[in-house]
């Protein structure tokens, strides 16, 4: 392996002082100074005596850890002797949950490399910001997400190759399958994640070799549990740091076994798959598990036994619902991309109503005032989490916000009981989380203020027993009289050719004017408000209509 380095992303870590306090406090998440995430994931198993394990399985076949390491080693080559790339490039991967993407991602770390995967949803608009922010030269695209890609390509000079998983595999097939690991240490970034903030401006969340692994020996070993014997499925994007850990990381971790769908899932075909591959552990959102029970409960799963449930507020109904359908008790958690995955959780058994659980192993987590005093039990405030993983974001101011006196601040609003259990409240800042994707407000504003019918505007997240939260505008029109079923639409379609689809507002109201203050600063809270009033009298208009009937 090259010795040369791209220091870009080195040379835009935190400062110091910025930098989140990190406990490596349980003796498993001692790691030595040398230390590269896919060696400890892959190489291990094989050099173990696992070689025939199956690691990665679709509708075509399976792959066991042997015939994977094989082709992440193939892969790497092509990486490092046809495209010269060098320890600390950024690899873009753009692509479906696949086996294709799976090794891509893999062969990107254990090359030195920087993994930046992105959600195949992301339009060109967002790709290049991707793109820019991480000075990323180089890419891996599945074919049919190609054009988006290339529009973006035309705005960045800096992207030089975009490269196919199939021209990719083509390449590998030649390559040896001996290919040395980059000797990296456990501080060298391993991937970039990006997440949209409240501004819509994207952030670039780093998380290094050590990081990775040190998630791997906190949730997953002392709340998710896996063995070898699991086969896992999933919805969550690989883009995501939760589908990451959940359907790659975590269960190469545990020398289990993943199966990757052909496209998205419905949740019928869901829990089809989840019958036809004798699958044992399943990652969602909990609006799909709500639109799974009713096929679940017609269609048993005998094989089933863990159901993750994150990325959004699991609401206790969501909960009985799907244990009445399925007979499984879900294990919920919160978690952040900034601190890569689950740090407040608890086993099935340990559940308690209401509450999203206690504080993983590994992490520490309070809740504290304004000024970071601690809370007692019982009072609302700001969650404040340290452990072994956490917030580095690149050459971001908003580093100082996240992380405060080496806490780091998800942006959520809790209370802790007495016993050491956390009940979510709500986010404190404008992000909406619907149906397990994170959107920001302002970013959905700032594209509607692009279409020309639109005078200004403003985007909150709206409570919706189906998604959790629902995508909600205020519009103010040029034209007034333009108001009408047929500009909605409109809107709503320019939004959707503009960002990922799921950004697009469901639900869009024409109003005269917005609530802002003397300065004229946008009041969002008087808007979020004004919907928790009106979903307050319709709850009770409907009661009294129960009520007299």
């Amino acid at each position: 392996m090259t010795t040369q380095m791209d220091r870009f992303v080195h040379d835009r870590m935190p400062a110091v002082a910025d930098l989140p306090q990190m406990l490596y406090e349980l003796p498993e998440l001692h790691f030595p100074s040398k230390l590269n995430a896919v060696v400890e994931l892959l190489d291990r198993h094989v050099a173990g005596g696992d070689r025939e394990r199956v690691l990665l399985r679709d509708a075509r076949g399976v792959l066991t850890y042997a015939q994977v390491l094989d082709r992440v080693n193939q892969t790497a080559r092509v990486l490092i002797e046809d495209f010269g790339l060098i320890t600390g490039n950024r690899v873009l991967l753009r692509g479906g949950n696949s086996i294709d993407m799976a090794i891509g991602w893999l062969a990107t770390v254990k090359a030195g490399l920087i993994a930046v995967a992105t959600m195949p949803l992301l339009r060109a608009r967002e790709l290049t910001a991707v793109i820019q922010r991480g000075e990323i030269g180089f890419a891996l695209c599945a074919r049919p997400l190609m054009d988006e890609l290339t529009a973006a390509q035309r705005d960045c000079p800096m992207l030089k190759t975009i490269l196919s998983f199939d021209d990719l595999n083509a390449r590998a097939t030649g390559k040896s399958t001996d290919c040395p690991a980059a000797e990296t240490d456990g501080d060298d970034v391993a991937l970039m994640a990006f997440t949209s903030g409240t501004t819509g401006t994207p952030k670039a969340a780093l998380h290094t070799h050590r990081d990775l692994l040190a998630a791997c020996e906190a949730w997953p070993r002392h709340v998710l549990r896996a063995t070898p014997a699991d086969i896992v499925i999933g919805s969550p994007p690989l883009a995501f740091t939760f589908g990451l850990g959940g359907l790659l990381v975590f269960p190469m971790w545990a020398g289990a076994s993943v199966y990757f769908a052909d496209g998205a899932y419905t949740p019928e075909s869901m829990v089809e798959t989840i019958r036809n591959v004798g699958a044992t552990i399943c990652y969602t959102a909990p609006t799909f598990y709500r639109r799974m029970a009713a096929f679940a409960e017609r269609n048993r799963l005998p094989t089933l036994r863990v159901c993750v449930s994150a990325g959004e507020a699991l609401p206790d109904a969501t909960r009985q619902l799907w244990k009445q359908a399925s007979g499984i008790e879900m294990l919920d958690g919160i978690g952040a991309t900034e601190m890569f995955h689950i740090f407040i959780s608890s086993q099935p058994e340990d559940v308690r109503r209401g509450a999203i659980g206690k504080v993983v192993p590994g992490y520490r987590a309070q809740v504290v005032d304004e000024s970071g005093q601690l809370l007692p039990p019982g009072a609302v405030g700001k969650l404040a989490v340290i452990g072994p993983t956490g917030c580095k974001y690149l050459d971001e101011p908003r580093q100082k916000k996240y992380v405060v006196n080496g806490w780091n601040y998800p942006g959520d609003s809790f209370m802790m009981d007495a016993d050491g259990y956390f009940y979510y409240q709500a986010r404190d800042d404008d992000m909406i989380i619907t149906a397990g994707y994170n959107v920001a407000g302002p970013e959905v504003e700032n594209c509607l203020a692009m279409h020309e019918a639109v005078a200004e505007c403003a985007v909150i997240g709206k409570a919706d027993e189906e998604r959790g939260m629902l995508v909600k505008a205020y519009v103010v029109l040029k034209d007034v009289a333009a108001a009408s079923d047929a500009t909605r639409v409109a809107l709503q379609d320019f939004v959707k050719a503009n960002l990922a689809p799921y950004k697009y507002p469901r639900q869009i109201e024409f109003v005269a004017s917005l609530p802002r203050t003397e300065t004229g600063k946008l009041q969002r809270h008087r808007l979020r408000e004004r919907e928790r009033n009106a979903s307050a009298a319709s709850a009770a208009a409907t009661a009294q209509e129960a009520k007299q009937s």
